[in-house]
């Protein structure tokens, strides 16, 4: 574990933890010092990241939940506070993306996107505010994206979501703000995960280009130099729950890869 513990005696729940970004995101506060609770869909990735933080020496517990379910969420952080003894910091991370046409992107597709990545969000921040306030402190980041502050071809249900979800950042922020409680969202570009190996592949697929070229096209979508690793995007998860999000409230970090450059 890490030696710089600026989060020792922190709880946190990161939802989406069984994978990618989450897992990344557990491992980097576990190894500032935070006990873990990583909840999701499926029971098996959730096992493997709780066991890799345990051989690390963490304290750490899995759940599952379906974040855009009431009752699966108010289950899993009732779960997630019996086994911390509280949640101080939320990490909203889980997330789903679809690419189609406007006019081939069917209701159901649409309503399912918004539930997750910003219903989810919603819940489970009004789960778990009303402890923090208790307490007089509370973190909790909003993984958004780029995609939520402009608009992207064949994104619209994506878009409209982390959009969605910015704006409620914002809202959240000004009424708990002054009760202990920040949040803020990071809205990362494309992140080297399975979620954009996916879009690559499909690339490849049905196009015939190299896996050089068909990332070099996923990239030019957002004007972005280059994939985002894990760690840099975990570690601003780290920013925004540690020390230095004493003085950040309402915030919008933004890591697009050197597209703005």
């Amino acid at each position: 574990m890490s030696n710089s513990l600026e989060l020792q005696g922190r709880r946190a729940l990161i939802t989406g933890g069984g994978h990618g970004l989450g897992r990344g995101i557990a491992f980097t506060l576990a190894r500032a010092g935070a006990a873990i609770f990583v909840c999701g869909r499926k029971q098996a990735p959730l096992d493997e990241t709780v066991a890799l933080l345990r051989a690390e020496g963490a304290t750490a517990f899995a759940g599952l939940c379906d974040v855009g379910d009431e009752g699966s969420v108010a289950a899993a952080v009732a779960e997630a506070e019996a086994q911390l003894g509280g949640i101080d910091l939320l990490v909203n991370n889980a997330g789903v993306a679809t690419t189609a046409p406007l006019q081939k992107t069917d209701l159901a597709t649409w309503e399912s996107t918004l539930r997750i990545n910003a219903t989810g969000p919603f819940l489970l921040t009004r789960a778990c505010a009303p402890a923090m306030i208790a307490r007089g402190f509370g973190r909790i980041v909003n993984v958004a994206s780029v995609a939520g502050l402009s608009g992207s071809a064949y994104l619209s249900a994506y878009c409209a979501s982390k959009h969605a979800l910015i704006g409620f950042t914002r809202a959240a922020a000004a009424e708990l703000g002054d009760r202990g409680v920040h949040v803020n969202a990071l809205c990362p570009g494309y992140i080297d995960t399975d979620m954009a190996r996916q879009g690559v592949d499909r690339l490849m697929a049905t196009r015939g280009v190299s896996e050089d070229e068909a990332i070099r096209r996923v990239l030019a979508t957002g004007n972005q130099k280059r994939m985002l690793t894990v760690d840099e995007v975990s570690g601003w998860v780290l920013q925004l729950t540690g020390a230095a999000s004493r003085g950040m409230n309402g915030q919008i970090v933004v890591l697009d890869g050197g597209g703005a450059v």
